[in-house]
């Protein structure tokens, strides 16, 4: 059943969504967004610690009491043009709380000063560095939201193809697949934190003049075989939900173990409220969960479509 508290978030967010033309810049959206993220309030006990990676930027969040050697290598959403670790360091403390281990997150290139593909880049360049720093991929798990989960899926099928051992499992939550926008939903759904024409803005910046079927752009036009366990989470409401329910189904006739969440009432990436909505604490816990097991049970896939 959805919370009453859900209706008085979706109001919140409606009235005080900032209202995006075609004119608005990068910068004044970068610099909006900065604005009105504030601090991130971790769980009690949990630390944030800054790394370089090479030429990578990105942070360690560590939970209290958990285990040093599982990971969730995670990638912010932000549309490939905005975001930083800090916006989404609260909903990933909890889901590293969740799933009882730590997270490095990725400040990975954003364009358009860096259009595709350096995002990919980096975050392929962040997961061998934790493989060259002696972490198992049986003990990884990458996940990422919106935009990040569409980068965890294109460095999932980068990794494939270059013969690198994959990790224990991967989870998307608001994904968006498909840089043509083809899905249904973008013109069925109504999301009050997100629409149609701010996406493919984000998308003129990031791919410039490269064509959206290109697999490592839009996984949803790539063969799946070979990755590892999948969780997939979106709310009922998205404009994204036609991405998820056909990676889904992609995934499935590739092999793949698949769990889709489609939340009822949910708009886009609503974990952020952790953990005052209950759906939100209700789906991290639930990502929790899923990284458990597969930790737990993890092996290597490194099979080639």
């Amino acid at each position: 059943m959805t919370s009453l508290r859900s209706y008085l978030f979706r109001a919140i967010i409606k009235a005080t969504s900032p209202r995006v033309s075609s004119n608005t810049s990068i910068a004044e959206l970068r610099a909006k967004m900065r604005a009105g993220s504030g601090k991130s309030f971790l769980p009690r006990g949990g630390t944030v610690s800054p790394i370089k990676l090479d030429r990578v930027s990105a942070e360690w969040i560590y939970p209290p009491n958990v285990s040093p050697q599982t990971i969730i290598l995670y990638l912010h959403g932000g549309g490939w043009t905005l975001g930083w670790t800090n916006n989404g360091r609260r909903m990933l403390a909890y889901i590293c709380q969740a799933a009882q281990c730590r997270a490095l997150a990725v400040n990975y290139r954003l364009a358009p000063e860096h259009p595709f593909p350096a995002a990919l880049s980096d975050c392929f360049s962040a997961y061998c560095w934790l493989l060259s720093n002696g972490i198992s991929p049986q003990k990884i798990v990458i996940a990422g939201d919106s935009a990040g989960g569409n980068l965890a899926l294109s460095t999932l099928l980068a990794l494939r193809d270059a013969g690198e051992p994959m990790p224990a499992a991967a989870i998307c939550i608001s994904a968006i697949t498909d840089l043509e926008c083809t899905g249904e939903s973008f013109n069925t759904k109504k999301d009050p934190s997100l629409t149609t024409s701010f996406i493919k803005t984000m998308i003129h910046h990031y791919i410039g003049g490269q064509n959206p079927r290109l697999p490592l752009v839009s996984p949803h036009y790539g063969n799946l075989g070979g990755f590892p366990p999948l969780l997939i989470q979106v709310g009922e409401d998205e404009i994204l939900l036609s991405d998820a329910e056909r990676l889904a189904n992609n995934a499935r006739t590739a092999g793949v173990e698949v769990k889709l969440a489609i939340w009822p009432k949910m708009w886009h990436v609503w974990h952020t409220f952790v953990p005052i909505l209950p759906e939100a604490k209700q789906a991290v816990d639930e990502i929790g969960a899923f990284i458990q097991e597969h930790l737990e049970n993890g092996r290597i896939h490194n099979e080639h479509s």
